[in-house]
């Protein structure tokens, strides 16, 4: 079956997820150049989407959700863990937990130190806030008040979340009225891209505003299934449109095709093509275009093992979310009054140390008064319950992310290697601890009954890491896979404009081109790149530098 020749744009942003949809709209808003934007999954008219509490539907759903798992290993229990990643148009940000969180000053000083100039806190800061519409407090020096995504603080004010904050001030967490502003460390109700009790995806906040731009093309359910390129430059791509054995369609690009796929699907694709590791696509039976070594390379994730407490003489979530009462929730949500419909899976967010004598910021904790059957975000417990989550903010454990055949249709292997890195079982182990100390406190006891996962009688730190083995899940931040990094980095993929080292007319722009993980979920951290990288296409000159002083 032949390839047939749809059509030409000035560019083709393969992918309309967090950073993708940002591109889009700053791409096509001068009204200079044709875009097009191809995304594999449908438009976003499922109303989970749009429901905050509709994650719990969402991240189980592959109509709108690639469903892609890990490989097994011993350090996960020989457990596959689930992998959700958008599919459809606003990607990840369709489907997530819609918390908004940046990170620390240092993560993005290190993508600097690490050859990456340009990429300091003090150059993305101004991106960040370019993107956003902060409603209520911020600080003007961090926060945006006149971007395009709304975030707003949590409104909902819970007995138990407010213990639980207590609680960490009594064990010297201080409060923190804004973790995305001078310091990250402290605790607090979260921040979230919602508004008027409705999610604010990236599709929402950028792609729906240019949507009737004359220069802007959306297609949606197209799969692209290669890159194609001319003597080392990128002029368009193949994709198939409705269904595998659907015909394959080709677009030319003018001047560049921009990979906004994310951490799994951005390296498969650049595989297929032709560009990556030589003995990989040999294995398969892909010819080398252009050998990269670390195209698939650098995969990191956090790994968080949850703790699940019963709770006395107070009502939670699980309660509220079944039978009569979720039907009244449901009428509460509809009328605009407080509901649990509106809620987000995690809603008091801890940042602090494992370590006193260092205090490097390492650890990230969050609290819900509610419970999961297994420890999975999708079913709620049948008693009235509590969660505290503990994670590594920056895992030192690689992966990777590798074409399992030549078939563009077959998921790839993904192996983020959780726990592989001593360093990250040593903090892993202390955020544990913390958390069980922070369900203990003395705010907490009147509700706290007993700890129902994992008990009391796990106590050493062989136990611990153990029960980490067996329960610990993604929370669902993978990124790096496309390294970005100086030519002389053998792991790195692109260089500081985002461009594929060796590649002319390619970038990729998304949270695959983190040099190293950070202290955050990445949905914002992706926007922001989104941003930053939508000027270098268009060669304006960066936004002035803002220093800061914490």
């Amino acid at each position: 079956m032949g390839v047939y020749l749809a059509e030409t744009f000035d560019y083709i942003i393969v992918g309309a997820g967090s950073a993708g949809c940002v591109v889009a709209n700053r791409l096509s808003e001068n009204g200079k150049y044709s875009v097009c934007v191809l995304e594999a999954g449908p438009r976003d008219w499922n109303p989970f989407i749009h429901i905050p509490a509709g994650f719990m539907k969402t991240l189980i759903n592959p109509k709108i959700n690639w469903m892609y798992e890990t490989t097994a290993t011993d350090w996960t229990g020989n457990r596959v863990i689930a992998v959700p990643r958008g599919k459809t148009l606003g990607g990840s940000s369709s489907i997530n937990g819609h918390v908004y969180n940046r990170g620390q000053k240092m993560d993005f000083d290190t993508w600097a130190q690490r050859g990456n100039n340009g990429w300091g806190y003090a150059d993305v800061l101004p991106y960040f806030k370019r993107c956003e519409n902060k409603i209520g407090a911020g600080e003007d020096n961090y926060r945006g008040k006149t971007g395009n995504l709304i975030i707003n603080d949590l409104e909902w004010r819970d007995p138990l979340c407010d213990a639980f904050i207590r609680g960490a001030n009594s064990v010297g967490i201080p409060l923190n009225s804004d973790y995305n502003g001078a310091k990250q460390e402290g605790v607090s109700y979260v921040q979230r891209t919602t508004h008027k009790r409705r999610r604010v995806s990236a599709a929402r906040a950028f792609l729906n505003p240019a949507r009737k731009r004359s220069n802007l093309e959306i297609i949606t359910n197209a799969h692209v299934t290669k890159i194609i390129l001319e003597k080392k430059r990128a002029v368009g791509v193949i994709f198939k449109k409705g269904s595998q054995s659907s015909t394959s369609l080709e677009l030319r690009a003018n001047k560049e095709v921009i990979l906004s796929g994310g951490a799994i699907n951005s390296p498969q694709l650049l595989q297929l093509s032709g560009i990556g590791p030589a003995d990989l696509l040999k294995r398969y039976n892909v010819e080398v275009l252009h050998e990269l070594p670390g195209v698939g390379q650098n995969l990191r994730d956090h790994y968080a093992p949850r703790f699940t407490a019963r709770v006395k003489n107070i009502s939670t979530i699980n309660e509220s979310g079944r039978g009569p009462r979720l039907w009244g929730e449901i009428a509460k949500y509809l009328i605009g009054a407080k509901s649990i419909v509106n809620l987000s899976p995690t809603l008091v967010y801890c940042f602090w140390h494992s370590n006193e004598a260092v205090k490097n910021h390492d650890l990230q904790l969050t609290f819900t008064p509610a419970s999961y059957k297994e420890g999975v975000q999708s079913q709620l417990d049948d008693r009235p319950g509590f969660t505290v989550a503990a994670w590594q903010q920056r895992p030192e454990s690689l992966g990777f992310v590798n074409i399992k055949s030549n078939d563009p249709f077959e998921a790839p292997i993904i192996q983020p290697n959780y726990l592989e890195a001593e360093e990250d079982r040593k903090v892993l182990i202390s955020g544990m601890k913390l958390a069980r100390r922070l369900m203990r406190t003395e705010p907490l006891e009147p509700y706290f009954d007993f700890e129902q996962y994992p008990g009391d009688h796990i106590q050493t730190d062989d136990e611990l890491l153990q029960i980490a083995r067996e329960r610990g899940t993604t929370t669902f931040h993978v990124m790096g896979s496309c390294r970005m990094g100086p030519s002389s980095d053998p792991t790195s993929v692109v260089n500081e404009k985002l461009g594929v080292h060796g590649i002319d007319g390619l970038r990729v722009i998304d949270a695959s081109i983190m040099p190293t993980m950070l202290s955050a979920n990445l949905n914002a951290g992706a926007m922001m790149i989104g941003e930053k990288g939508a000027d270098m296409i268009l060669g304006k000159p960066a936004l002035e530098p803002i220093i800061t002083h914490e």
